[in-house]
């Protein structure tokens, strides 16, 4: 390595000024040219599954942009799927699977488990040999109750029920739908990481809907088992957490799981964010409808976050992906407002 790459020495610990940034979903609708590989590739599980073509819209927003990260593009879905689950993405309706059964889970496919994710991690190679020196590039999963969710209701629901139901009617048979996604998705961070990743993140997109003892049970103690596996082999890695919505629950996920840096969303108050920071990075967490509308709106939750938190390890990002309608001036105007922060 030639060049620091900014995002791991944040996570590290270190104070980088101006912070390091990038965006979640960064590769994704709101650019042209991402719209244009995406027509050539058929569906969007084609996409995720060549290499060539997943390589391409990876580098979209790097080639725009700059940004110092760099995130792998494919989808939590695709460890379900490489398990044996069918799955498939409809416009308007998101991602659609056959809800997993109680008595289904043993016979979830882990001999064919990596067969299946070979184009991913071809994906990632190909990644760091054109991806500039000094940027980072993230790997990722999804939490096994993130994932778990959408296996069970064979779709996204409001406040996940099926899944919270399932957990406590079937308590067992969740307990070991959780074990083996965790054990699955802790292989395939480590490949990933063989593969070329400097970084992973684990994305616990639905954590926000459980209480507390069923958070402990469901995000943090599955979490902490990747981390444990992964850092097993690969100690030096650093690992992201987001559990999206954990509220008073961001701290002790930091602590209890393990992880390098942690994940806010954008309703984390600046003061919770900067008693957060005090244990080691943070990332994030402007609110993405700022990005959309521009101006103002934007210019202040930028300067927020930079007041707050510019002066410990920062990572700056949205507090959620970026959406399909986000101007890509709005991006240009946020990237120039934290490059310029000194």
């Amino acid at each position: 390595m030639t060049t620091k790459r900014t995002v791991l020495e944040v996570l590290k610990g270190e104070t980088v000024s101006p912070p390091p940034l990038w965006m979640m979903r960064q590769a994704g609708r709101y650019l042209p040219e991402y719209r244009e590989t995406r027509k050539r590739a058929g569906s969007f599980l084609d996409l995720c599954y060549n290499p060539d073509l997943a390589v391409e819209v990876t580098l979209q927003p790097i080639e725009r942009f700059g940004f110092d990260a760099s995130i792998l593009f494919s989808d939590i879905l695709v460890v379900p799927h490489a398990l044996g689950r069918d799955l498939r993405f409809e416009e308007g309706r998101g991602p659609l699977l056959t809800p997993i059964q109680a008595n289904e889970i043993d016979a979830l496919n882990t001999e064919m488990f990596h067969v299946n994710l070979a184009p991913v991690y071809e994906t990632v190679r190909q990644l760091r040999r054109k991806l500039p020196d000094e940027t980072t590039l993230i790997g990722f999963c999804g939490a096994p109750w993130t994932v778990a969710t959408y296996m069970i209701a064979g779709h996204g629901t409001p406040d996940q029920a099926p899944a919270r139901l399932f957990a406590y009617r079937e308590p067992e048979a969740f307990r070991k739908l959780l074990k083996t996604l965790a054990d699955q998705s802790a292989t395939y961070l480590i490949r990933q990481i063989e593969a070329g990743v400097d970084v992973v993140q684990i994305f616990d997109s639905w954590s926000g809907v459980l209480d507390e003892a069923s958070f402990q049970a469901f995000c943090v103690e599955p979490v902490a088992e990747i981390v444990r596996q992964v850092h097993a082999v690969h100690p030096e890695v650093p690992v992201i957490g987001f559990p999206k919505g954990a509220g008073a629950n961001y701290a002790s996920y930091r602590s209890k799981t393990g992880i390098s840096g942690l994940g806010l969303d954008w309703t984390v108050p600046l003061t919770a964010a900067k008693a957060l920071q005090k244990g080691g990075a943070v990332q994030g967490n402007l609110d993405p409808l700022r990005l959309v509308a521009g101006g103002r709106a934007l210019e202040e939750g930028v300067g927020a976050i930079l007041d707050a938190l510019s002066a410990g390890p920062l990572i700056f990002n949205l507090g959620h992906g970026i959406t399909p309608e986000t101007p890509i001036a709005h991006v240009e105007a946020m990237v120039k407002q934290v490059r310029s922060r000194r």
